[in-house]
């Protein structure tokens, strides 16, 4: 019988936290600004006056995409710092231990580093009122840790001044005649990109597809840019896990590049963005985030950098298709993905000639 009593004491003890974890995660009235609800202290998020969010996203792109935040709130000034989802997580984690608390916000392109970010405890539980307009599995679970704020998709580029229409690659089963070897392009293992691509055509076409893309010698880079840069300039004849930001890009500057959507699909990928638990600036990073996902923040992300919008209600990026058009492929389950890490560094270091 106390036995009982004192499990139902504990219950409802319980009970309590997760309801004032979710009443401390959320508000019942968010104030309404233009074009987004926060439920951010706006008052003393611009006396706070400051924002940092660590990111992946190229440097050009995430200038423009915080000054479109500045300009809405002119007293909050912003800073990014810019690394590859790898270097990124693994400065973080360094910092943390040593007890240093320097972003607001994380953007990471990759999910597994996301999932273990939130289990280590450092996102900060918050449940952005604009939250509602983003499908369940664009959350993380619970809902109020991460979730997606852009998605990535990629196939298949070359340049049309080195291979004809006729000759270039129309599947990633293309992707493997030897006259490619040498000229093709993909990116380096700590890229969150690349992991799903390497997950979703193992899949599909099974292990020996990389062994047998191996033989073709391919160059790993670090961002898009690089691998535009040279296939513009003749370096490289292919890019593999070719962003279609990143084409949409070069065709408005006029450069030699074409674009392959492959009949198996697009390969896709979530960009996730969460709030640091021991933020500095609390109430901005809050006022960021409401702001991000609402249809301003999420339009001017899409203007800056060409990715697709999770929202139904946000065009998609300029000159681009819309994400609806698009068969899309990514890990069916997420958790199965996020198990293959290991193996997958230790192929794609070898592959690409790291280890």
């Amino acid at each position: 019988m106390r036995l009982r009593s004192w499990l139902a004491a504990l219950a409802g003890v319980l009970l309590l936290t997760r309801t004032a974890a979710a009443a401390d995660a959320s508000c019942p009235n968010p104030r309404q600004m233009d074009g987004f609800k926060t439920c951010a202290n706006v008052e003393k998020a611009e006396q706070e006056g400051e924002f940092l969010i660590y990111s992946t996203d190229p440097e050009g792109a995430q200038q423009k995409l915080l000054a479109a935040f500045h300009a809405a709130f002119p007293k909050i000034k912003t800073g990014f710092l810019r690394l590859q989802a790898g270097a990124l997580y693994a400065k973080l984690l360094a910092e943390r231990q040593g007890q240093i608390f320097s972003p607001d916000m994380v953007q990471i392109s990759d999910v597994s580093f996301a999932s273990d970010f939130q289990r280590r405890g450092g996102y900060m539980h918050y449940i952005s009122p604009e939250l509602a307009a983003y499908k369940p599995e664009y959350k993380s679970k619970p809902e109020g840790y991460w979730n997606w704020g852009a998605v990535v998709v990629a196939g298949i580029a070359y340049n049309p001044g080195l291979v004809t229409a006729a000759e270039a690659p129309k599947t990633y089963l293309d992707l493997l005649n030897p006259k490619w070897a040498n000229d093709i392009s993909v990116k380096v293992t700590i890229s969150g990109l690349q992991h799903v691509t390497w997950h979703v055509l193992r899949e599909l076409h099974g292990p020996v597809y990389w062994e047998k893309f191996a033989e073709l010698k391919p160059r790993a880079f670090d961002s898009y840019v690089q691998q535009f840069d040279r296939l513009v300039s003749g370096q490289d004849k292919v890019v593999m896990t070719a962003q279609y930001s990143g084409y949409l890009i070069m065709k408005a500057k006029g450069a030699p590049v074409e674009f392959v959507i492959p009949p198996e699909g697009l390969v896709a990928t979530p960009q996730p963005y969460g709030l640091v638990k021991e933020a500095p600036h609390p109430e901005a990073a809050r006022l960021f985030m409401d702001w991000f996902l609402g249809v301003p923040g999420q339009t001017a992300a899409v203007s800056a950098l060409y990715y697709h919008s999770p929202r139904s209600d946000v065009p998609p990026p300029p000159g681009g298709e819309p994400i609806t058009k698009f068969k899309l492929l990514f890990p069916a389950d997420w958790a199965v993905f996020q198990a293959t890490h290991a193996a997958y560094v230790r192929e794609w270091n070898k592959l690409t000639g790291l280890k």
